[in-house]
């Protein structure tokens, strides 16, 4: 059972080391046992943390990598209680944070308290709720926060300040810093002006900001580790699975290559 007076693992990757990387994972892709492989190939690495995709069958802004994960892991039968199943298995065996990533319309499927104390029980540190309307996210902040979990919320380059500032008031943990409009995959690079706005959402809110969003390099990680609290890379490891498993690669092969990729990422 986890220590309540431990510092919190999210609080302690984002203070004790510096800047790094938070892979992205698409739970069940390409299948719920490879995926577990991978949690605890990571726990090798220096990653900061991971972020693990819910697969759901309607994502809001991922684009069309993952969302070809998600639609393979639904049709292989993934199931929420599968993932929890798995995090609770590795929990022990990985020091880094875990965050779920995954749609409100799956938290309210099964009930915002319940799913809260499930993804606690489970050994989730955090969550990320991309589609969770800022005027409803008080319930799942109280209720998070109750659990010991970090509520992690989305600010975009357009989001106005007062809104921004209603968002840094319920979020925990970090600020999800979308770097670019639009959809998630890979970009050639990124923002000139990613730099100033990361700056400047650090400054106002108080609250580290981690990018995700077009990071698809070991140079797109380094730079953004350069002025952010972290960067997150989904798409580009998402894709690197497809494209082993379209070579004819099998699961443990599978599990190297992204292995290998992330290393590389890391800074």
């Amino acid at each position: 059972m986890a220590d309540r007076n431990a510092e919190h693992r999210i609080d302690q990757a984002l203070r004790s080391r510096p800047p790094g990387l938070w892979p992205f994972l698409a739970a069940g892709y390409p299948s719920i046992g490879a995926t577990e492989v991978i949690l605890r190939r990571m726990g090798s690495l220096s990653i900061r943390g991971v972020e693990l995709g819910f697969p759901f069958s309607d994502p809001i802004a991922d684009g069309p990598v993952i969302q070809n994960a998600f639609t393979h892991a639904l049709a292989a039968g993934t199931r929420v209680a599968d993932i929890f199943e798995m995090v609770r298995d590795v929990r022990d065996e990985v020091a880094y944070p875990i965050v779920a990533m995954v749609s409100v319309s799956i938290v309210y499927r099964m009930g915002v308290e319940s799913f809260v104390e499930r993804a606690r029980s489970a050994g989730f540190d955090g969550l990320i709720v991309p589609d969770l309307a800022l005027e409803e996210a008080p319930q799942l902040a109280t209720c998070a926060a109750a659990a010991g979990l970090r509520l992690s919320m989305l600010i975009a380059p357009t989001t106005p300040p007062e809104r921004q500032a209603r968002i840094a008031k319920l979020a925990g943990g970090f600020l999800y810093y979308v770097s670019v409009q639009g959809t998630t995959g890979q970009r050639a690079a990124l923002p000139v002006d990613l730099s100033d706005h990361v700056q400047q959402v650090r400054a106002e809110t108080g609250l580290p900001v981690v990018v995700g969003f077009g990071i698809s390099t070991p140079e797109h990680v380094r730079e953004v580790c350069g002025y952010a609290d972290g960067a997150i890379v989904g798409s580009a490891i998402v894709k690197r699975i497809t494209d082993a498993l379209q070579t004819g690669a099998d699961e443990a092969q599978v599990v190297e290559q992204v292995a290998r990729f992330v290393d590389m990422l890391c800074v």
